[in-house]
């Protein structure tokens, strides 16, 4: 497995990470490996469920909700063939 060097982490980073490590118990190596595998949705709680992270700003439709957008759109769906002449 490969190691990397991670230079000159600024002030609030560095103790972000720390305090992440010690609420949970764990060294700043296995806390960055975590980090790193949330933020590329490797892990529970990354972006593995991004849908869920974004719910509350783009909303989540209930099926009376997608029943009644589809019923206002319904003649949005319709091709009139007098536009392609």
């Amino acid at each position: 497995m490969k190691s990397i060097t991670i230079h000159n982490l600024d002030g609030p980073l560095e103790a972000m990470i720390e305090e992440k490590a010690r609420a949970e118990g764990l060294s700043l190596n296995k806390t960055v490996k975590l980090l790193l595998r949330e933020a590329l949705g490797l892990a529970p709680g990354g972006n593995g469920g991004r849908k869920a992270d974004f719910a509350e700003f783009s909303g989540v439709w209930s099926e009376a909700d997608r029943r009644q957008f589809e019923k206002k759109t319904e003649d949005l769906r319709r091709v009139d063939p007098r536009d392609w002449q």
